[in-house]
């Protein structure tokens, strides 16, 4: 069985001050009914898929125009199947931020690459991105071999050429299609957008003909509950990774809209180890303040109201083993 330990919510800070968004929104008129989709409107999915820390989901962001899915400096953070939605003249583009792909040495890794391939399989268009900077590793070789099999149009995508020579990225970009052939191949860089909009415009081409999938003003099919503890767990990380294994997880367990428009989210942070909730907590209770107000204020942003977050941490030994965990994370459980 295992065993559980919980520390007492995290207070607001002692001023009790909450991080607010900008006033003068919900004083605005309401908005003319929506006009009637277009005619010849297009919609499709397209599948990111490459190595941890290739650079897909600060990607996805930058198509999106909007964060849909977590970024950190640590490796295998997305586990789940992202959709974010981007809007490109009359068509809707869906893009599958999928978990990096990886040797899997864990039930939770086997589960996070499976998800990975099972989003290319769906696909209309798979998109192999590669951190220019690394080139074609063992990691990367691996996955060019097994695309072979796919049969959805491919496109080669070379990430981070603000910091990669242009005769290096020629050179891996022939290399790559030694491996196999890509319809096109894109040079862009994730960070600073450069050359995202021929990506954008290249794929509206091909994604086929049909009505939109999702609402125009929706950028993302990931329920709030669920982005605001990606949230959290990405500042949890960009505090303590080099301090904390990927295996910990967040979930937010309530979430409440209160009558003056705010909101007050419980989350609860999972560890393994009683090793591991020290260093969560911090001397003091510091680090999971710091990471709760980074957090808060980001929460706040996107839904655009203020938001009272309260954190507490959990040891729950072998959560990875728990069926239910990975339900909650949209993954399949390995047998």
């Amino acid at each position: 069985m295992s065993d559980e330990n919980t520390n007492d919510a995290l207070p607001e800070d002692d001023d009790n001050t909450v991080f607010r968004a900008p006033t003068g929104r919900f004083d605005m008129p309401l908005p003319e009914p929506l006009e009637a989709m277009p005619s010849d409107t297009r919609a499709g999915f397209i599948a990111l898929i490459g190595a941890p820390n290739a650079g897909k989901s600060t990607l996805i962001n930058q198509l999106v125009g909007t964060k849909v899915s977590i970024v950190t400096h640590k490796v295998q953070t997305t586990r789940t199947i992202v959709r974010g939605v981007a809007m490109h003249g009359s068509a809707q583009l869906v893009f599958i931020d999928t978990p990096g792909i990886f040797k899997p040495r864990r039930r939770l890794d086997r589960a996070m690459v499976d998800t990975a391939w099972g989003g290319a399989r769906d696909a209309d268009v798979i998109a192999l991105l590669i951190d220019a900077r690394k080139g074609i590793d063992e990691e990367v070789e691996n996955i060019l071999k097994r695309l072979s099999s796919q049969t959805a149009p491919k496109v080669l995508i070379l990430n981070k050429t603000d910091v990669a020579n242009r005769e290096k990225l020629l050179k891996l970009a022939q290399k790559a299609n030694e491996y196999l052939h890509f319809e096109e191949t894109f040079m862009v860089s994730a960070l600073t957008g450069d050359g995202t909009q021929t990506i954008l415009d290249y794929f509206a081409s091909k994604v086929p003909e049909g009505p939109w999938l999702y609402p125009e003003d929706q950028p993302s099919d990931l329920p709030l509950r669920i982005l605001a503890a990606e949230i959290t767990r990405e500042k949890l990380f960009e505090r303590l990774h080099q301090e904390l294994p990927y295996i910990s997880t967040v979930e937010t367990e309530r979430w409440e809209s209160r009558k003056d428009g705010s909101a007050r989210i419980e989350q609860t942070i999972y560890v393994e180890r009683d090793s591991q909730k020290s260093i969560v907590l911090g001397k003091r209770g510091l680090t999971i303040k710091a990471i709760s107000q980074a957090a808060r204020q980001e929460i706040s942003e996107i839904i655009e109201a203020p938001v009272h977050l309260f954190l507490f941490v959990k040891v729950r030994e072998n959560w990875a083993d728990d069926p239910e965990r990975y339900r909650e994370m949209g993954l399949e459980f390995p047998k």
